[in-house]
């Protein structure tokens, strides 16, 4: 499933969302003209490794600024087109939204936490992996967790594979969204039986950001019950 739009209306324009999308796209655009070895250098130095967040200690090739600045550096940066698309495409859709609710600067603030929140949750799992990781997924998690308590009923139109045909559905944002967060915690719990747990996808930083973003919507809804209300405007298509 792929979500195309929400049926949301917000009251503000999105400018963080889209200027997340913006900085995400133009570090990508840098990254796809360097030639081979300066991108693996590049994606080695300012991709999040977890035995350098684990042990505090800068693995070359050295970048010169603390090893906990790759947290924030990592997440501008993806592993190829259809990463970067993906995790554009679930910003573009739902950001506009939580970012109605909290505000800019407030709704950056908490995007950026999600991140780090993600990411310390992948070096728990395997703080000795050499390997790093890059990519927005963690920080767009917790917008989908956030959303999903927030928007539970919002309508998503979204694009259905049924063999070797394409449909548009009308389904509530609760199961477009539970049923990511459900195929991460899935295939994350998976992996760990894996043999060896190095490279491929982070699912537990999906699921370390989807969790906080589940936390902080369902402390905000507490807290601003009347903002999180949902106005359907149309039905099934």
């Amino acid at each position: 499933m792929i979500p195309i739009r929400d049926i949301n209306p917000t009251r503000s324009f999105p400018f963080i969302t889209i200027l997340l999308i913006v900085a995400n796209s133009l570090v990508f655009l840098y990254q796809a003209v360097l030639p081979a070895p300066q991108l693996e250098r590049f994606v080695f130095a300012y991709g999040v490794t977890p035995i350098e967040i684990s042990r505090g200690v800068d693995v070359p090739p050295l970048i010169g600024v603390p090893v906990y600045l790759t947290i924030l550096t990592s997440m501008f940066m993806h592993g190829g087109w259809l990463h970067i698309i993906g995790n554009m495409l679930y910003l573009w859709v739902f950001g506009n939204n939580i970012e109605d609710r909290f505000g800019h600067l407030r709704f950056l603030s908490i995007y950026l936490l999600w991140g780090v929140v993600a990411a310390l949750a992948q070096v728990l799992v395997n703080p000795n992996s050499r390997i790093p990781a890059v990519g927005a997924s963690g920080a767009v998690a917790g917008v989908l967790g956030a959303y999903l308590i927030m928007f539970p009923q919002a309508r998503v139109d979204t694009l259905v594979t049924l063999g070797i045909f394409f449909t548009t559905w009308r389904l509530p944002a609760l199961f477009v969204i539970g049923f990511w967060i459900l195929i991460q915690f899935f295939n994350g719990f998976l992996s760990l039986d894996m043999a060896s747990n190095e490279g491929g996808v982070a699912y537990f930083a999906h699921i370390g950001g989807a969790v906080a973003g589940l936390a902080i919507g369902l402390i905000y809804r507490l807290l601003n019950p009347s903002r999180t209300s949902y106005r359907y405007y149309g039905g099934w298509s």
